[in-house]
């Protein structure tokens, strides 16, 4: 059974940083792409990052340069580093894994204060 555990939201200021992780679990970690998104109050869910089972990353247009994906193969956890925070960053933040099925954490309150 896949699962996947998100941590690390909060409330900061603008321009702040935060690092949000996902603890994956029931699946060969290593193999598989991984994926954050986010969905803000009325807005529909977003990809925010992905980073292939080789490495490559690939970002959204708006946290292009401010947001970078990781992971750890051997902790079987993705990362989220958020640097120079936005109020429009303000969302909910899911991790994902696509198998046969969409996989999803429940995810992580991030909120940013102008």
């Amino acid at each position: 059974q896949v699962q996947l555990v998100e941590s690390g939201g909060g409330l900061v200021q603008a321009g702040a940083s935060l690092r949000l992780s996902c603890a994956a679990s029931g699946l060969v970690f290593s193999m598989h792409t991984l994926a954050w998104y986010r969905q803000a109050p009325g807005k529909q869910r977003e990809a925010v990052a992905t980073i292939t089972q080789g490495g490559d990353t690939n970002y959204a247009d708006s946290v292009k340069g401010r947001f970078t994906i990781s992971r750890d193969n051997v902790k079987n956890t993705v990362y989220l580093q958020m640097n120079s925070l936005k109020p429009e960053d303000t969302a909910v933040y899911y991790c994902n894994v696509k198998l046969r099925l969409d996989y999803w954490g429940q995810g992580t309150q991030v909120t940013v204060s102008s």
